[in-house]
């Protein structure tokens, strides 16, 4: 019921923000992080899903290990991060491999280390900082918001696919 398919973009530790190119379906180097910061997770997109920016919903992917762009990840929502990029609201929707037993007691944001909850959040309070661009990093939410928010962009999706 938790579960997602999550289309990884960057891997974890990173530097490099790649993006899968939507008319050609290629792996695409966006830009190179303004930063000395990698990304602290997997992070991609979920598949027929459109937040109100036009582009896919966000999720991070909490692994023990890093994928490749364009792997297919199963994912266990546990949560969602809130944030204001540049004016607009931007979720994040947090979860943990799902096929990795050393996330398999992992259900809530709760039973990670909340270190792992600070490192995310700092992250992004940080990661366009050189560019000149507010973030704006709200509070997490519960799992039961997360699954909100996916419904609700995979409905957006649906409506504007006609």
């Amino acid at each position: 019921m938790y579960n997602v398919d999550a289309v990884i973009e960057i891997p974890l530790k990173t530097k490099n923000k790649f993006e899968i190119d939507k008319s050609s379906g290629k792996i695409r180097l966006d830009r190179v992080l303004y930063s000395a910061m990698t990304y602290p997770s997997e992070y991609g997109y979920i598949d027929n899903t459109l937040e109100l920016d036009g582009d896919p919903l966000d999720i991070l992917v909490i692994s023990s290990e890093a994928t490749f762009p364009g792997c297919i990840v199963p994912a266990k929502v546990i949560g969602n991060l809130k944030i204001l990029d540049d004016g607009f609201e931007d979720n994040k929707i947090i979860s943990v491999v799902s096929v990795d037993p050393r996330y398999k007691e992992v259900e809530t944001l709760n039973d990670l280390p909340s270190f792992i909850l600070d490192e995310i959040k700092n992250f992004f309070e940080n990661y366009k900082t050189l560019q000149h661009i507010k973030v704006d990093v709200k509070d997490y939410q519960s799992r039961e918001e997360a699954m909100k928010v996916i419904e609700e962009c995979k409905k957006r999706y649906e409506e504007n696919k006609k």
